[in-house]
């Protein structure tokens, strides 16, 4: 469960914040002194810290800036009265997350944890595409053993260390993030912070200020000055979303600190050195962009020194079972569930289906199915109707033991052709295939029902559904020994 330190030297504060922020998701801990707080920080290793800047025995500053040697990408938010706001400022310049001023609204301050304790997700959380690690669910993984995915793990092998702009490429829902966290992890900032901006998600007129920050009264709204994503990251690394989005003015600014790395606020004159790895990415073609005049053609060519283009998922079914296996496990964590297994025509449809949204739409699909299981065992109908009625099996998609029946003749004449001295193993373990099958799908995946449908124990029908190649570690019916 995901921490929350408070640092206030009133209890009546630190009592109402441990009442208003805690919940079911999220520990509160509080502490009164500024040496308490560092020692919880070195003891618990909190996932966000809220800083007050008044404490009895030291300045939030000198508090902030100990906690961050302690660990520079820990997300701290600093409370803060008016008459100090030039001391939160200062804690921002040198990476606080954000500062507030007292009285603090809750639902601002709740939104703002929130954000922060996204962003340690972010950071500490490890990107994974090690095979050897995929049992662990409680990582981020980027899953696919396809010739694709693997140009793009060997990309990331290069890239990781250098320090040069990246530029990734990729349909919505390809997992563009994660292998932007995957190359900040392998750098050699990886013990600075990591900070995301969605260019897609901000209104244009505020993502300048979001990225750059503003002075007081730069614009209606700017009540105090505000330090930008570029300041926050300093040393680290920031990812930005969807590039493309930029407004023209917008990328002229982000153009001048890929060259020149330095910015101003939005409302200041003051020139500010950066020095920040940018890792962007987009949906769309920059080059067509660029083309049609929608994007810099100079800033295009300082984004695309090195690029990683990710496949869309209906280019590399081969990794929908190894995909759905991650998920199935990682989701009946969550929710509670103990699914071990896809029906076989169900993993043949989720094969076929091209899937518009990619590996976010499978993931979503697979959270649906869990949620509507009635059994064990994830049937066609588990999955919403998008699914079912555009996955109709292609040609490339079956197997050849996809088959819903079976001609006994016609497979001892092939066994005989073949040279075949265990036909009856052979053949017994293709009826079993479409026996197991049938029932599953009759019994809706329940493994009780099915067991009692079949006249079985459940442990003997697990047994041999495992044996079958039933299990989610498989997914497919294995190709069945007449075809070798």
């Amino acid at each position: 469960m995901p921490l929350l330190l408070v640092v206030d030297d009133e209890p009546n504060i630190r009592y109402s914040l441990a009442r208003g922020l805690g919940t079911d998701s999220i520990e509160v801990v509080t502490a009164e002194t500024g040496r308490q707080g560092i020692e919880e920080v070195k003891r618990r290793r909190p996932d966000a810290v809220l800083l007050d800047v008044h404490l009895p025995d030291m300045t939030g500053l000198a508090a902030f800036l100990e906690i961050r040697k302690i660990d520079p990408r820990l997300p701290v938010v600093i409370m803060t009265a008016f008459s100090t706001t030039q001391t939160a400022i200062e804690a921002t310049k040198n990476g606080a997350f954000d500062y507030l001023v007292k009285p603090v609204d809750l639902q601002v301050l709740s939104d703002t944890i929130e954000r922060a304790m996204a962003l340690s997700r972010l950071t500490h959380v490890p990107v994974t595409f090690d095979p050897a690690s995929v049992d662990d669910d409680t990582i981020d993984q980027l899953v696919g053993r396809s010739p694709a995915m693997q140009s793009v793990y060997k990309a990331i092998g290069r890239v990781a260390a250098q320090d040069v702009t990246v530029l990734i490429e990729g349909e919505s829902g390809t997992g563009k993030e994660l292998v932007a966290r995957a190359i900040y992890q392998h750098s050699r900032r990886s013990h600075l912070p990591f900070l995301a901006v969605n260019a897609a998600a901000i209104p244009d007129a505020l993502l300048e200020s979001e990225m750059f920050g503003h002075e007081r009264g730069a614009f209606t709204g700017a009540e105090r000055t505000r330090i930008g994503k570029f300041e926050q990251a300093q040393g680290g690394t920031l990812f930005l979303d969807e590039v493309g989005d930029m407004s023209p003015a917008t990328q002229a600014k982000f153009l001048r600190v890929l060259q020149e790395r330095t910015f101003e606020r939005v409302g200041g004159n003051e020139s500010i050195s950066t020095d920040v790895r940018v890792i962007a990415a987009t949906n769309k073609s920059l080059e067509e962009a660029v083309e049609a005049g929608e994007f810099r053609r100079d800033l295009y060519y300082r984004l695309n020194v090195v690029v990683i283009r990710l496949p869309p998922l209906r280019q590399r079914r081969d990794d929908v079972p190894s995909l759905v296996d991650f998920l199935i496990r990682r989701f009946n964590r969550e929710l509670g569930r103990q699914v071990f297994g896809v029906a076989p025509d169900a993993m043949r449809m989720l094969a076929a289906y091209d899937w518009p949204g990619n590996v976010r739409e499978l993931q979503s699909a697979v959270k649906s199915a869990l949620v509507h299981a009635a059994g064990d065992v994830l049937t066609v109908e588990c999955f919403p109707q998008s699914c079912r009625e555009g996955g109709a099996p292609t040609e490339e998609a079956v197997s050849p033991t996809d088959v819903t029946t079976l001609d006994v003749a016609e497979l001892v004449d092939e066994l005989c052709k073949s040279g075949s001295h265990d036909m009856y193993r052979r053949i017994h373990g293709e009826v079993d295939r479409l026996l197991f099958d049938a029932v599953l799908r009759k019994s809706d995946g329940n493994q009780l029902y099915a067991a009692e449908l079949l006249g079985i124990s459940r442990t003997t029908l697990r047994a041999k559904l495992r044996s079958l190649g039933f299990t989610v570690e498989k997914h497919l019916l294995p190709e069945s020994d007449h075809d070798e």
